[in-house]
């Protein structure tokens, strides 16, 4: 199938249904980097639910974003009919035949979308596809393997599609094995994101590692030893336990740098508050996509659990150590350079589940027990090997 529609005419329009989640609409950029480079003139529309509509515009090859509220919608129908919602989206949708239509996602409600736009529709085969019924809505079901890194599998769907070659990236099981690996994997693909914010650091320019003075005077400029903690997930079994956050922000306050933590729903603000009362950190305003992009762009550093906002960290470069338990790194971890990831050696772990089968306080001493070797003595000391380089462009240490 490969090169098939890129033989028969020459495509300039394609658009792009990966609606959520957070996470997995950042893996989908690299993909956009690849053929903007290899088919001359290509430009991408992307259906992409409301949430997450700032991120397709931040890539230079993006022209319309069409958002979508699937998730309110199906919670509220009556006034999603009432107030012509789906009627406004459906005529957006289809205003443009396009060259082809790609289904990045692979699921039953991305394969009802794809169905309903104009243009020949591409998605995964059967044997692919997360949802394997969402193959009979493409006209051009593709194979693209299992057991790698979602970004890799994105980039070879579009290749497959646009007919052209990609470099090698991220396996599956590539991130060394059980206990902790480095970012020095190949990275194949690249963000290519142009940010609405002020001015990141340039390709040579250092990293900021020097602690504070001893006064504890704030930064000279914006973002300098400025360290990001992303503790809010939505699994219970991805959370770094609390107690832990405590004592990794409060060594890194001690080590001079200046914390803070971000937070999205009202759980995470109270826990943002226990943190930063036991630990001296900062909690910020509650911010948006772009805002969050941008203070991490400019941070000296992040440490993140499996959450969207940790991939969001590794596609603006920002150095991070992320903490993995019953996720697969090696399937769904950060992408990108200077990213270390600290996880597991648990006898069950990665166990993909959102419950955990031991009990709280029972069979073990910590909970979830995956986390049990991940102290945060050794995520500080990660973290501090991954930050404190030459240049942020410099491969990372191991830890």
């Amino acid at each position: 199938m490969q090169g098939d529609l890129a033989t028969e005419f020459n495509v300039t329009t394609v658009l792009i249904i990966k609606t959520s989640s957070l996470g997995d609409v950042i893996h989908t950029l690299p993909a956009l980097t690849d053929a903007a480079g290899a088919v001359p003139g290509i430009r991408f529309d992307w259906v992409v639910e409301k949430a997450f509509e700032e991120i397709p515009a931040w890539h230079p090859a993006v022209d319309r974003v069409i958002p979508v509220a699937l998730r309110y919608w199906r919670g509220h129908p009556v006034e999603t009919w009432r107030r012509g919602a789906w009627g406004r989206f459906e005529r957006e949708l289809k205003a443009r035949r396009y060259d082809a239509v790609i289904d990045a996602q692979g699921l039953l409600k991305s394969a009802w979308l794809t169905r309903r736009a104009r243009g020949r529709r591409f998605g995964l085969d059967r044997h692919s596809a997360r949802e394997p019924l969402a193959s009979h809505f493409y006209d051009v079901p593709l194979p693209v393997a299992k057991g790698q890194h979602a970004v890799e599998r994105v980039r070879q769907l579009f290749a497959q599609v646009l007919g052209y070659e990609i470099g090698h990236g991220i396996d599956g099981g590539g991130r060394s094995a059980r206990g902790e690996s480095a970012g020095s994997q190949s990275i194949g693909g690249e963000y290519g994101l142009v940010l609405p914010m002020p001015r990141r650091a340039s390709s040579g320019e250092a990293r900021d590692c020097e602690p504070l003075d001893a006064g504890g005077a704030g930064p000279s400029r914006p973002g300098r030893n400025t360290v990001v903690l992303l503790h809010g997930t939505v699994w219970p079994t991805k959370h770094w336990p609390e107690g832990s956050w405590v004592a990794l922000s409060g060594e890194l306050a001690r080590s001079g740098y200046q914390v803070v933590l971000p937070w999205g729903n009202e759980a995470e603000r109270l826990r943002a508050w226990r943190i930063a009362g036991a630990s001296g950190a900062r909690v910020l305003a509650r911010m948006g996509l772009t805002e969050l992009a941008g203070l991490m762009a400019e941070a000296v550093g992040c440490v993140s659990v499996d959450t969207g906002l940790g991939h969001l960290a590794a596609a603006v470069g920002c150095p991070t150590v992320s903490l993995f338990g019953p996720t697969h790194p090696g399937l769904t971890g950060f992408y990108g350079r200077n990213q270390v990831v600290l996880h597991s050696d648990f006898p069950c772990a990665p166990c993909l589940r959102r419950k955990c089968r031991h009990s709280p306080g029972t069979e073990r001493g910590q909970w979830p027990p995956c986390f049990e070797e991940l102290s945060a003595r050794r995520v500080f000391e990660a973290f501090v090997g991954n930050v404190c380089k030459e240049t942020i462009h410099e491969e990372p240490r191991a830890c």
